[in-house]
């Protein structure tokens, strides 16, 4: 017989939880609930451009961001698919202010939801890769109703944490801490099917990912790296070649496969970086230090920051190890060629 066989991710989930004696399945019930609430949002992504769900809402969220129509049916359909399976104590989304509570009626679990419902939103009505990213970590509260102290934990506290890229195929790609793998959805069937196991992330890449736009509001450090990585020198396989989406998820789905260092550095304008530590420098810091590579602001790991307030911003520096490890000693002044 064939050992070929059909891994859906609900199959992954059950299986890597029945490797941890005395596990209660709710952690299992959790996820599977995540990746129906991720394929109700693929469905209306996937026909965005035939229904009247494309464009803005006319307002701004909390960031100064415009609201699209999409972002908000992302929001909900996740918070909908969430609050009652009884393994929540709250949740947060970078769309709300405040956490969002479990309504009183359905029960609370050990649980804590962070997510990104539509990252990349910007770029919806082009039709360019958006995604959705999030992260759980085990309550910090003893019981009842969760409260702001279980979200504003740091990322190493993380039990699991991934992406869902909506593009060209729609793929989930997550870890919860013994590796990083990735599902892409056959849509014939409506399941998502193991396509990426066991992503590792190359020691050092070949390509560079950032907003030069923003270039003249960098450090002389963050410009300095830049001159490093366009010099041509073949020992150490530069100048680099420069790739840029503009989306998060599509940005770190390269970088994990192929290699390399993407960056959001702090800037005149953006001081403390423009990226939110909670719900995309965590999660993201996360996957690729599971698949080997490394996450910091420039100074200190992504991982170890411990939050302050639930929309926090922070700089990224993140992607294969080396390419990282050099971005930080230009930065920090180490070196300057």
């Amino acid at each position: 017989m064939s050992e070929y066989k059909i891994i859906t991710i609900e199959r992954h989930i059950i299986e890597g939880e029945r490797a941890h004696p005395g596990a209660s399945g709710s952690f299992s019930g959790l996820l599977r609930d995540l990746a129906l609430a991720f394929k109700v949002i693929w469905r209306e992504v996937s026909k965005a451009g035939l229904v009247d769900i494309l464009g803005s809402m006319g307002h701004e969220n909390i960031h100064g961001d415009e609201v699209k129509k999409l972002d908000v049916f992302a929001h909900e359909a996740i918070y909908k698919s969430m609050d009652h399976g009884g393994h929540l104590c709250v949740m947060a989304s970078e769309e709300n202010e405040d956490v969002l509570n479990i309504p009183e009626h359905y029960p609370t679990g050990k649980y804590v939801l962070i997510y990104d419902p539509l990252d990349g939103s910007s770029n919806i009505d082009a039709n360019v890769t958006i995604g959705t990213i999030f992260s759980l970590y085990r309550r910090v509260t003893p019981s009842g109703p969760g409260s702001l102290d279980d979200c504003l934990q740091p990322g190493y506290k993380q039990v699991a944490a991934g992406y869902v890229m909506y593009g060209s195929s729609t793929m989930i790609v997550y870890s919860t801490g013994n590796g990083v793998h990735g599902f892409t959805l056959d849509p014939s069937i409506g399941e998502f099917l193991l396509s990426h196991e066991n992503i590792r992330i190359p020691k050092r890449g070949k390509i560079y990912s950032v907003n030069e736009g923003n270039y003249h509001r960098w450090t002389e450090g963050m410009k300095n790296y830049i001159h490093y990585l366009q010099e041509e020198d073949n020992a150490s396989n530069r100048p680099y070649s420069a790739r840029y989406v503009g989306s998060l998820v599509g940005d770190i789905q390269r970088t994990l496969l192929y290699g390399g260092i993407f960056m959001y550095p702090a800037d005149s304008k953006n001081p403390n970086g423009k990226l939110r530590l909670m719900y995309e420098g965590n999660p993201m810091a996360f996957l690729m230090e599971q698949a080997g590579g490394r996450a910091t602001d420039g100074f200190k790991r992504i991982l170890d920051i411990q939050p302050r307030k639930l929309h926090e911003r922070t700089p990224l520096f993140i992607g294969s190890e080396e390419d990282v490890v050099i971005a930080e000693q230009f930065l920090q002044g180490k070196r300057d060629h």
